[in-house]
């Protein structure tokens, strides 16, 4: 029996809907080829920003516009109002991937809790990473609230660990039983975004996005997701930590892959994960790493030409990861 029932209906309760975005399913379809999506990211945020510069009135104050930002392409919404556009435009191409299909299907209530009820987002390909789209909500909303208590508290690293509560109790371990540590790094870069906006150097070699002449912001770049946007944004590379009810099953569901990996091996990896996770680690990313396909399933799965053995894929993970501690 679930202990936590009383506390998600509590969570329900007080946050409504607005609490919960979907979840994504990392693992699903990913050798299925899909197009870039971030060039038609990019004209929907400069548009946006564009549109908001010239209407602005309130004079050179850079938190109103922030929020003004927030307002018009996150919001508190289920889904927020970028994502949900993602989600149904036709030229943000998607994994053709449903519920029944998904790791959701496969995956016992108990376990997933509100991740379960609520479903999963889509995924798209942005800046080559394959992301879900409640990753867009997380940059442009969590990322504004980071930004917000950031300015607040005048230190990132305390900013940060505010968002890593948040992580493990309303949007995380407590409501679905995994902390993402991919939403971590989208909220970290969303407040990065936020900053840029009048900051230089906060994506590196870049000036500001707007400047300030005479009470009026001026945009002088454009935005681009290709700034924020890396391989640890991909549940799959920068995997989730779970809790022990939904870490068995995870585990089970990798082990079903194991074909695939054989086949598409570069699908399921990147360069540059050990050193994203070294940039991460400090604001609140955990070590999951021996759950990154690349390692998990070159450990677990069988020899090449032995994947047909009966029961291969339905043994146990090693007890190593079965007893690691939970953050």
């Amino acid at each position: 029996m679930i202990r936590n029932w009383p506390a998600l209906g509590f969570m329900l309760a007080t946050f409504g809907s607005a609490a919960f975005a979907y979840e994504t399913d990392p693992y699903t379809g990913r050798h299925i080829d899909i197009a870039e999506s971030a060039p038609a990211l990019d004209r929907q945020v400069n548009a946006a920003l564009d549109e908001l510069a010239a209407g602005w009135r309130r004079g050179a104050d850079e938190g109103r516009f922030a929020t003004a930002i927030y307002r018009k392409l996150g919001g508190r919404h289920w889904v927020d109002k970028l994502e949900r556009w993602a989600i149904r435009a036709p030229e943000v191409e998607k994994i053709p991937v449903t519920r029944s299909q998904s790791i959701y299907a496969q995956l016992p209530m108990y376990a997933t809790r509100v991740a379960g009820i609520f479903g999963f987002g889509p995924t798209i390909k942005v800046n080559g990473a394959l992301i879900g789209t409640d990753k867009i909500g997380h940059f442009l909303s969590q990322g504004w609230k980071f930004y917000r208590r950031y300015r607040r508290m005048g230190d990132e690293a305390r900013a940060a660990k505010r968002s890593v509560t948040t992580e493990k109790a309303i949007f995380g371990r407590l409501t679905t039983g995994a902390y993402s540590n991919a939403d971590i790094v989208a909220n970290y870069e969303g407040y990065r975004f936020y900053r840029s906006l009048f900051e230089d150097g906060v994506v590196p070699g870049k000036g500001a996005i707007f400047v300030w002449e005479g009470g009026k912001p001026v945009r002088q770049r454009d935005f681009a997701w290709g700034d924020h946007v890396n391989a640890f944004w991909d549940e799959a590379i920068n995997p989730n930590a779970y809790d022990r009810l939904l870490r068995p099953h995870i585990e089970q569901v990798l082990l079903r892959h194991c074909d695939r990996f054989e086949s598409n091996a570069e699908r399921y990896a990147a360069p540059d994960a050990d050193a994203l996770f070294e940039r991460y680690q400090p604001i609140g990313v955990v070590d999951t790493r021996a759950l990154r396909p690349d390692r998990f399933l070159t450990n677990q799965c069988p020899p090449s030409g032995a994947s047909d053995a009966p029961n291969t894929n339905q043994r146990s993970a090693p007890a190593a990861l079965a007893n690691s501690p939970a953050p």
